[in-house]
């Protein structure tokens, strides 16, 4: 049965350059249909937390420049749609909406939930949360979600928990720490360790959980966003809110808590899941050709080449010889080629393009 007071935080507030020249500044990941399911990301993301929380709990935190796009892609009411002035990365927007949904229900559970991420296993991502939810309120636990890693995947943060006994899926387990986004020999390390999971990037934990844990590690980042004249839920809000993230620091909720506190636990997870962060993680999901090619595209022909994810508009015609390895996309002019392996790099090598032509987003 669900739960009157739980409420989920979908954060929409991300550019996801590395998916880059799908993903644009106007128009970003979670805003697109990847998949080619009629469906785009935060959508499938707005549907599957429905199946948790009431519709008018759930609420997005985005950048000012995408309220329209949430709008019109999920009908979620505006004052449901929590817009930050500027990007500060996840403590402060999960420090916002915290604050603001723990003025309406200071025994509210919290989802936090990223906007893009992919969930094969919709009926067991339910059951983890249910879950989670349970050990959040042990306490006041912090509790994430971690995934079973596949592959020494260097973008990708990992979380190293408690290993007296058999991993069994469903299990929660005490964290011991988190490593953000290791190199490639550590991360064979950790995959070989068996005790490191990929952190999902999903969490759950009760407002007043994480509105203490915030004052405890980061007093002056939770200070801005106290309230001092139950500014929130009213037409002082918004002002409230964009002084706050002009003066607030830029970090991740990992790095301000996650890597501090000693009450945090992960429940080990197999749902189906990718961030969807890389064009390498979207290849895994799509099908092939006999030689291991993902085309997406319907005047593409490939001769002698395997490995490639090749995402071309319809009509393109295009022909690809002696590629093993490489992503080939174009979006609305732009085209790119890379190494599959270099795809951690797209990041740098987009920010030195806009350097030389700011017209480039």
């Amino acid at each position: 049965m669900m739960k009157k007071n739980n409420f989920a935080v979908i954060m929409a507030g991300g550019v996801g350059s590395r998916f880059w020249p799908m993903s644009r500044e106007n128009h970003p990941k979670q805003f697109l249909d990847v998949l080619g399911t009629g469906k785009t990301l935060i959508q499938m993301t707005y549907d599957r937390l429905k199946r948790l929380v009431p519709d008018d709990q759930i609420y997005v935190v985005t950048n000012e420049k995408y309220a329209q796009l949430v709008f019109d892609q999920t009908g979620i009411s505006r004052d449901k749609i929590l817009t930050e002035p500027m990007r500060k990365n996840t403590a402060p927007a999960i420090a916002y909406a915290s604050h603001k949904i723990h003025a309406i229900n200071p025994e509210a559970n919290l989802i936090v939930a990223p906007s893009d991420h992919l969930i094969l296993k919709e009926d067991a991502f339910i059951t983890t949360i249910q879950t989670a939810l349970e050990k959040s309120e042990e306490g006041n636990n912090l509790v994430t979600l971690g995934i079973k890693p596949t592959r020494p995947d260097t973008g990708y943060g990992y979380i190293q928990f408690e290993s007296d006994k058999d991993i069994i899926v469903g299990e929660v387990r005490k964290v011991k720490q988190f490593t953000e986004k290791p190199n490639r020999e550590l991360a064979e390390i950790f995959l070989k360790s068996g005790d490191y999971f990929w952190n999902s990037g999903i969490f759950i934990w009760k407002s007043k959980a994480i509105i203490e844990a915030l004052q405890k590690f980061k007093p002056k980042l939770n200070q801005l966003f106290t309230s001092r004249g139950n500014d929130y839920n009213t037409s002082a809000e918004q002002d409230f809110i964009n002084s706050a993230f002009l003066s607030c620091e830029d970090i991740s909720i990992d790095f301000a808590v996650l890597e501090n506190a000693k009450n945090v636990f992960v429940v080990l997870a197999d749902l189906g899941w990718s961030d969807l962060g890389t064009w390498g993680s979207l290849y895994t999901h799509l099908n092939k050709d006999v030689e291991g090619n993902a085309i997406i595209g319907n005047q593409v022909y490939v001769f002698e080449s395997s490995n490639n994810i090749v995402n071309l508009p319809d009509g393109k015609v295009a022909l690809l010889q002696g590629l093993d390895g490489y992503i080939v996309v174009e979006s609305n002019g732009i085209l790119m080629v890379v190494k599959k392996d270099d795809e951690q790099k797209i990041k740098n090598y987009v920010a030195q393009i806009q350097k030389k032509n700011p017209g480039v987003s």
